[in-house]
């Protein structure tokens, strides 16, 4: 299963905002969107990613507020990126080394989409449920021997 299978599931909804845009902003969008990060965008490239956890480490650090904060200083501006023609098998141990839940998806420089861990997690079980139903199904279909009489000789 390729990333791209995913994002065909997924549809294709992205949630961008600016680097130089105030982060109480961002952080309303992802309240109003209920979602876990924005792709940051600067002329029409990616630039960053901003997460929940961008977010909570910015609170932490600050007594708990984000006031006259700008994303561009709380985003990561080196996220790990994969492509559409990214192997699920190839995803699943990047996201899990570097604790990434949001993965943006690029072909070239444009940006695709982005897969959660959530995704990615789905998306292989729904794949095993599949694969369950029909190993079930051929062993109830699985053909009876003919002659059941009839004892092997060597």
């Amino acid at each position: 299963m390729k990333v791209s299978d995913i994002l065909r599931v997924k549809g294709g909804t992205l949630y961008t905002v600016q680097p130089d845009e105030a982060l109480s902003k961002a952080v309303e969008i992802m309240a109003g969107f209920d979602i876990g990060s924005l792709a940051v965008m600067e002329h029409g490239e990616l630039v960053g990613m901003l997460t929940f956890r961008e977010l909570i480490h910015t609170l932490s650090q600050n007594g708990g507020t984000i006031t006259n904060r700008s994303v561009r200083a709380v985003m990561d501006d080196h996220p790990m990126t994969c492509t559409p023609e990214t192997e699920l098998e190839q995803v699943r141990p990047m996201m899990l080394e570097r604790h990434t839940r949001y993965m943006p998806v690029m072909d070239n420089k444009m940006l695709m989409g982005v897969i959660s861990f959530y995704d990615v997690a789905k998306a292989v079980v729904d794949s095993q449920n599949f694969e369950n139903k029909m190993l079930k199904a051929y062993i109830r279909d699985w053909p009876e021997e003919e002659d059941k009489g009839e004892t092997s000789q060597l």
